[in-house]
């Protein structure tokens, strides 16, 4: 529960007394601010922009065509994204770097502005502007933000990977957005292995004909050597030499301009290609850094991210709430299980991001962050990329620090953001999510579309939000868009969680609810499994799929077991039991399977879908998808589940 200080200082506070005159009645509580951000969008998306100071012209109107899709929100507003990130210019702290044990560096404001004005000089020399892309292979390191940032200053739309995609993966997501030019790493480091890509690079670029240019970026420091053997490639010492720190120009475009392309981590064909707006991001992100986790101008912002994951994008806001970034890249386990919070302590973090999956690994490695470190000055702890099960919620306060507020936040790359979050004067409930966002109009449906509490159904978003995309990369009448979202409910964004509102106002998401287990007619999220399972130290991680059989579905649960352990008949025992004691009877699964691995996406999520495809025998369309599609042959035609 934060302390009355906490809740009288946090900015969503301060932000909630402006709201009030604006509403023209008392806000009482963080719900009844919530309510009039949803009653009055155009007011409380115009109150942020105020709020947050965003760098730009408003325009007349605020909210236009309000319909999902095609709300317009600012339609006649012109901004620049860069130049609302790089309000800064001074010799503080800007970008803080650790790759690993290898490699620790940081940029100011002033230099990464530097930086910028001349990568910006050469895009442009290379013919980049509005509305052309630039891509990025590459890890999470100072030069891939200020290559986005030069890229949004001319109004050009930025998408990236991290360098441990394969070929084919990489191809399946910029091939079809024909980037104008390309920057790629030299290699980079990961378990205190030295991982060259050049063979990679060269594939890639000469199957990308749209590329006027391709920038090796240093990192193993072997840059002009990949760069030799590239066709159209130059390092970008190179690629910037000509040009001189000058004064940054910005160039305004209108509020749904392109910005970010992004792309669907799934296993079920061709990643979609997501495009987000300048606008919706910018006001979206400013409000959950600044509202929803109360960042100031000064804190110390990390989250384990790689350049993959739409949590990189939001990373990269945090500039905006003039906050110093802690960039890592890298194993989070490498060389030791604490080398996150060695960088927490070293750099005096106030935000620590990472997934619940690394949370729930750290706990199983021994680990206690609390006894070992100071971290006086975290004050927000953020786990996504997976529901947070309740131990893990202990683990945190018991083991790491007991003073943070710990937010469990859920939205994904459709939105490049949150619908549910934390909020900064409110108590955390163990096992779930804080609250909606603000601006955000989440409910949880049943399967007759009726909005219910307290009981499991599908997460919608009733009203527009201008973070929701503008469209689907060559989905040119929006059929692809629409059926993303809004199929299942016409006009009402089904977003796939499985989920429920609590009796405190919270929200616990039970996993994707495509992934949802159906037995006997019964829907059970998997996170209700592995909540259960992964209490048991045996087991480092699970995953669970229902598997047709007999006119009904089964549940098979696969194990990923500890060293030396072995899955035998009292093993069983204890998981069955487990479940049944701490969810039901209806949550046990018919089969319980040891294997060696778990397949997961680049992003960390493991990928229920694909196992589910695999044991049914069907084809999985897109391995590209997955850090480790060799694990998917664990699973073929298993004898065990013949019977």
């Amino acid at each position: 529960m934060p302390t009355a200080k906490q809740i009288a200082d946090a900015a969503v506070t301060h932000f909630a007394a402006e709201a009030e005159k604006v509403a023209g009645r008392p806000l009482p509580d963080y719900d009844a601010l919530h309510a009039w951000s949803i009653e009055d969008r155009a007011a409380f998306w115009d109150l942020v922009w105020e709020f947050c100071g965003v760098v730009g012209d408003k325009g007349e109107r605020r909210l236009v065509d309000d319909a999902m899709p095609g709300a317009k929100f600012f339609p006649d507003a012109r901004l620049n994204f860069a130049e609302n990130l790089l309000r800064r210019s001074d010799d503080g702290d800007a970008i803080v770097f650790r790759g690993e044990d290898k490699v620790n560096r940081r940029l100011s404001w002033r230099q990464l502005a530097e930086l910028v004005s001349r990568l910006q000089q050469a895009l442009k020399a290379a013919g980049v502007g509005i509305g052309d892309r630039v891509a990025g292979m590459m890890p999470n390191m100072p030069e891939t933000a200020a290559a986005m940032l030069a890229t949004a200053s001319l109004g050009a739309t930025w998408s990236s990977c991290s360098p441990d995609f394969g070929e084919r993966g990489v191809l399946d997501r910029f091939g079809q957005i024909e980037p104008k030019v390309l920057f790629v790493c030299d290699g980079y480091w990961y378990a205190g292995k030295r991982i060259e890509v050049a063979s990679k690079v060269k594939a890639v670029a000469e199957q990308l004909p749209t590329l006027a240019a391709v920038v090796v970026v240093p990192y193993l420091e072997i840059a002009e050597a990949v760069a030799a053997d590239v066709p159209r490639a130059t390092s970008l010492d190179h690629f910037i030499k000509p040009y001189q720190h000058r004064e940054l120009e910005y160039v305004r475009v209108p509020f749904a301009q392109p910005l970010y392309i992004m792309f669907s981590s799934g296993t079920t064909g061709m990643p979609k290609c997501i495009v987000h707006s300048v606008g919706g991001t910018l006001l979206q992100h400013l409000k959950e850094h600044i509202l929803q986790s109360d960042v100031r101008s000064g804190d110390r912002v990390f989250y384990f991210t790689t350049c993959g994951w739409m949590m990189w994008n939001w990373l990269i806001s945090g500039l905006a709430a003039e906050a110093t970034l802690l960039l890592f890249d890298g194993s989070p386990f490498h060389p030791t299980p604490t080398v996150l919070f060695d960088y927490a302590e070293a750099e005096r973090m106030t935000l620590f991001g990472t997934s619940a999956k690394y949370i729930d690994a750290l706990h199983k490695s021994g680990a206690r962050p609390r006894e070992t470190h100071n971290l006086s000055t975290l004050r927000l702890m953020a786990s996504t990329g997976s529901p947070l099960a309740p131990e893990s919620f202990e683990f945190v306060y018991e083991a790491i620090a007991p003073h943070v507020q710990l937010a469990s936040i859920s939205g994904g790359t459709d939105i490049v953001s949150c619908f549910v979050l934390g909020v900064p004067t409110l108590p955390v409930w163990r096992g779930e999510i804080q609250r909606p966002g603000l601006g955000m109009a989440i409910e949880v449906w049943n399967d007759q579309g009726q909005r219910v509490f307290e009981e499991k159904g599908e997460l919608v978003c009733t009203r527009a939000a201008p973070s929701m995309p503008i469209a689907f990369w060559n989905d040119k009448d929006g059929a692809r868009y629409r059926a993303a979202y809004f199929e299942r409910f016409p006009g009402i964004w089904c977003h796939g969680d499985f989920a429920e509102i609590t009796r405190h106002g919270g929200v616990v998401i039970y996993g994707r609810s495509d992934a949802t287990l159906n037995p006997g007619g019964v829907r059970i999220g998997t996170a209700e499994i592995y909540e259960q399972v992964e209490i048991i130290p045996e087991v480092l991680e699970a995953i669970a799929i229902g598997q047709d059989w007999d006119g009904d579905t089964r549940i098979v649960l696969f194990v990923r077991l500890g060293p030396g352990v072995v899955l035998d008949e009292t093993l069983e025992k204890r998981i069955r039991t487990q479940i049944r004691t701490g969810a039901s009877p209806r949550h046990v699964p018919a089969k319980i399977l040891a294997v060696a691995d778990i397949p997961r996406t680049k992003s960390g999520k493991i990928t229920e879908l694909a196992v589910r495809d695999v044991v049914a025998g069907r084809e999985v369309k897109n391995k590209e998808a997955l850090a480790n599609p060799e694990a998917l042959e664990l699973y073929r035609d298993l004898e065990a589940l013949r019977s």
